[in-house]
């Protein structure tokens, strides 16, 4: 019997050991956790009798919490009783070694062999890394035209189709995870496939244009059950009531992914079907309860299965996968072009912690998950320490939830949008200045541009032209200044939006889809309106002459791309969007009228509505009645009558067009008081008012007012003489002007104040170029990246130095780094592509040269806006990057609410159209400015 007992023993250690070192959702694995119950049980009664008193006492132990753990399982809440099961039971093996040494330390060397052994067992992707050879074509990307995914990157384990099934049983997921299906159930991620009608529209037109291998793009991050069961080859119309293009988004589709493909996006990942898929899914009762015994038993191979290394530890090069994304020949029909991209601004950012030249940084970094998974209190069996993740994912999506009527998640996404991640201040006021005092500069960089549909560059960069004029009389901060205006005066009041707590650009997603306005309102002492810009109309679509945040595109004919059709967009009109930490200063002209009572009080307001209001008609009821379309425009007009609206339309709003929710994100007020005397324009550069300085100059800055922004930098040095980023700003906004040697005693301040700020060494370096001095740029790009090694623009500049002093191996090799960080890096492109050339190596500078040419922007494309510049007066002077707005005409009636437009809080319900008068037909009143070469708007 103590033979029998030893050989047990013995047995049950390696045993132990393989269970330790090898977890692996498996037969072979979970038949040795159930052999580990049968021998523990075995071993306790056999030898308990044979043990000394005090090894008895351990063994009583051992089983005793392993009985416990058999019966409530090893999950998360028992975790203590698990690492006492295993301490005591390393401590009672290590004991009865010792005390039967002469009969078992020869056996010990089996579980020694398994535990040494454990490398080898195989082992998921661990991280997320970028590939070395950058492909030169979609054709190169994920497996192939030869693969049924194409032209997707997706890609599965097992080379094919797998079953829909597979990605359908989410809710037997629920059964054990019950919170998180429960939050899954309303996010937008369920309803992220053909249960979505704003997406399923889209695909309509895409399949009802170019077939349905381009619309293969779309679907491996949104259709699932569809896609990776090869059903996508059949027009999705003749599918839309199955279960499978009614899934959405399940739980296996981000738990199931093995791989990344690196931060390229375009769903550039593998999803893994499971040995033990069948199993586990299985409906028999039997084989159901035995599966959850298991898992609950040794949930370590489940955990492994669904819980892979990289998406904790590179979450955001995770959620790239599919919230980055490009365009080429085969999805678009026109060649390479950069799509929505919510990774490459955070990596860019101070809230990665990985750039080096942004305005601010937060306290601490941040990913994805932090913002839209943040850790909810649940009782979940993969808890820890009583939190998981919130798998509604809070985002930005009211209008699915509105659809939806699911008032829950409504409220929480509305909780999100109005929890403080941007703000809006009204802070200064200026009288109208002659026109002819400014002066254009354009300034064209060594970088070229990146072919996009969104926004470019970096919060650091101001893109295009820039202006330079005198600032002159300022009223600001305006609640500070204690200025008095005089009715009939007409000033420019600049209103500043400003990215706080936000990790990507804003908006981030597909702005080029959405409805978000600045609405600026004024109204005297009476009640009555005296401005409004940013009103909507009666229709309930917003007034074209509002500053929008959005992605204005045009199709091959000039028309906006407003069905979601981003697929047949050939120029940029123009695209505004703020980045993290930055700001935008927007200007109004404000004609106060003669008659108004003072105070004036004017408040502004950031409005949010997903989708826009032309969208979300023709979601619901767009039918094309007439016009030409083709793979590379659609000119057709379509009706919006009720009668269009599918019997099956998606979501539980059926017969009409849904009102969507509008949201103020942000506010301002402020009043100005009224009198006869003159003015008096008085800046106050307090200490209090020194980040609203800052903001406001950042804001002038990125749109390219270069003398208003070195203004407003100098006020936050008087504000705030020891703000190291005060003097680094002013220097900032002279470099940029080209006025380098003025800006050497700002950076020296800087560093004198702070010298570890690596921006101002990044800033420093420029000057050093500018002057020649390429060793000394070299130098303090080298102290940029010792902090921020995934700078990609510092890491540029190290190469395109090294290149001047034609060191190629060297410049190279700084740009392979930028390449490590971003594949589709055009600047990079465009060096090693002379480097190659430098070294006589003409093979890899032809390749450098394709990437270059397949990533740059194609510029004769702005030919295309040339129709709709003409066509629309209100979208032309927003596509510049200085401009003003004027009010919406107001009727001299008392009513505080002008007739033709409506107050949207909360929304109402939209009437029958009646348009508001458009300054094309010369009822508004046109903004004065000064057109120079280039297309820039001169606005005072």
């Amino acid at each position: 019997m103590k033979k029998l007992s030893a050989i047990l023993f013995v047995a049950l250690l390696a045993n132990t050991a393989y269970i330790a070192a090898f977890a692996s959702p498996t037969i072979f694995y979970m038949a040795n956790v159930l052999l580990h119950l049968a021998l523990g049980a075995l071993v306790f009664f056999l030898a308990f009798r044979f043990l000394p008193r005090p090894l008895q006492i351990v063994a009583v132990i051992v089983f005793g919490t392993g009985a416990w753990l058999t019966y409530a399982g090893a999950i998360t809440e028992n975790n203590r009783i698990l690492w006492a099961h295993m301490a005591v039971g390393v401590v009672s093996a290590l004991w009865a070694l010792y005390h039967f040494r002469q009969h078992l330390l020869k056996y010990a060397a089996v579980p020694a062999v398994a535990l040494l052994l454990s490398p080898l067992a195989p082992q998921p992707a661990q991280r997320i890394l970028n590939p070395k050879v950058v492909p030169a074509s979609m054709e190169e990307e994920g497996g192939g035209p030869k693969s049924p995914f194409w032209p997707s990157s997706a890609k599965t384990n097992v080379g094919g189709t797998i079953p829909s099934d597979f990605f359908m049983d989410s809710k037997l997921c629920g059964e054990c995870h019950v919170d998180a299906y429960k939050q899954w159930d309303s996010s937008v991620h369920h309803f992220a496939s053909f249960n979505n009608q704003y997406y399923r529209k889209s695909i309509e037109q895409m399949q009802e244009l170019s077939g349905t291998q381009g619309s293969k793009w779309c679907a491996s991050c949104h259709d699932h059950a569809v896609f990776f069961n090869g059903r996508f080859d059949k027009p999705i119309k003749d599918q839309i009531d199955t279960p499978e293009a009614q899934n959405g988004l399940g739980c296996v589709s981000c738990h199931s992914i093995t791989a990344v493909e690196g931060s390229m996006g375009n769903g550039g990942f593998t999803i893994e079907y499971p040995p033990l898929h069948e199993l586990a899914s299985s409906r028999n009762r039997y084989i159901r309860a035995l599966d959850n015994f298991l898992t609950y038993l040794d949930p370590e191979p489940h955990r492994r299965t669904f819980i892979k290394p990289f998406m904790t530890q590179d979450s955001a090069e995770f959620c790239s996968a599919c919230h980055k994304v490009h365009l080429d020949v085969p999805v678009n029909n026109y060649r390479w072009i950069r799509g929505f991209n919510d990774y490459d601004n955070w990596q860019a950012s101070g809230v990665s912690g990985q750039g080096a030249r942004s305005f601010y940084y937060p306290p601490k970094t941040s990913t994805c998950t932090d913002c839209h998974m943040p850790l909810v209190a649940s009782k979940d069996p993969g808890n820890r320490d009583g939190k998981i993740h919130n798998h509604r994912f809070p985002g930005a999506n009211m209008a699915v939830a509105h659809v939806n009527k699911d008032e829950e998640q409504l409220a929480i996404t509305k909780n999100f949008l109005t929890s403080g991640f941007i703000s809006v201040d009204i802070f200064a006021a200026a009288p109208v200045q002659n026109d002819g005092a400014l002066q254009m500069r354009r300034r064209s960089g060594e970088a070229p541009m990146l072919a996009s549909l969104n926004v470019v560059g970096e919060e650091a960069e101001s893109g295009g032209a820039s202006m330079i004029r005198e600032v002159g009389d300022l009223a600001a901060p305006l609640n500070e200044s204690g200025a008095t205006f005089q009715p009939g005066q007409t000033i420019r009041m600049d209103v500043v939006v400003r990215t706080r707590k936000i990790g990507h650009f804003f908006p981030g997603g597909t702005i080029d889809s959405f409805d978000i306005w600045l609405e600026l309102e004024g109204k005297d002492a009476t009640g009555q309106t005296v401005f409004w810009s940013g009103a909507l109309e009666e229709d309930g679509a917003v007034e074209p002459g509002a500053h929008f945040y959005r992605s204005f595109l045009l199709d091959g004919e000039g028309n906006p791309i407003n069905k979601r059709n981003a697929w047949q967009a050939r120029s940029a009109f123009y695209v505004r969007a703020i980045p993290p930490g930055a700001a935008d200063t927007v200007h109004y002209r404000v004609k106060i009228p003669e008659k108004a009572k003072g105070p004036l009080t004017f408040t502004a307001k950031l409005n949010y509505r997903k989708f826009s209001h032309y969208y979300n008609q023709y979601a619901y009821a767009g039918k094309a009645e007439s016009g030409d379309a083709n793979v590379h425009h659609d000119s057709r007009e379509y009706s919006f009558d009720k009668a269009n609206i599918p019997k099956n339309v998606s979501g539980k709003i059926k017969g009409e067009i849904p009102v969507l929710p509008i949201v103020t994100l942000a506010a301002s007020r402020v009043e100005l008081a009224l009198g006869p005397a003159p003015t008096q324009w008085k800046s106050v550069p307090s200490r209090a008012a020194r980040e609203r300085w800052n903001d406001w100059g950042i804001g002038l800055l990125l749109q390219g007012d270069l003398k208003g922004a070195e203004y407003a930098f100098k006020k936050v040095t008087e504000a705030e003489p020891g703000y190291a980023d005060g003097w680094l700003n002013v220097a900032r906004a002279l470099i940029q002007e080209g006025e380098t040697d003025a800006a050497k005693p700002y950076l020296a301040k800087a560093l004198d104040i702070d010298p570890s700020l690596a921006r101002v060494h990044f800033f420093q370096s420029l000057v050093h170029k500018a002057d020649g001095n390429f060793d000394d740029a070299l130098a303090s790009l080298a102290k940029v990246v010792a902090q921020y090694p995934r700078d990609r623009v510092a890491q540029n500049q190290i190469g395109r130095l090294l290149f001047l002093q034609r060191k190629y191996p060297e410049s190279i090799a700084a740009l392979e780094k930028v390449l490590a960080i971003d594949p589709e890096d055009v600047q990079a492109h465009y060096t090693l592509m002379l480097a190659y050339r430098g070294l006589g190596d003409t093979a890899k500078a032809d390749r450098e040269e394709k990437l270059f040419r397949r990533f740059k922007a194609d510029e004769s494309a702005q030919a295309i806006t040339q129709k709709h510049r003409q066509h629309s007066a209100e979208d032309n002077n927003e596509r510049q990057m200085i401009h003003e707005h004027e009010s919406i005409p107001l009727p001299h009636a008392p009513s505080t609410t002008p007739r033709h437009v409506h107050r949207h809080d909360p929304p109402q319900r939209a009437a029958q159209p009646r348009p508001l008068p458009r300054s094309d037909q010369g009822s508004r009143p046109q903004l004065r400015a000064q057109q120079r070469p280039g297309g820039q708007t001169l606005a005072p």
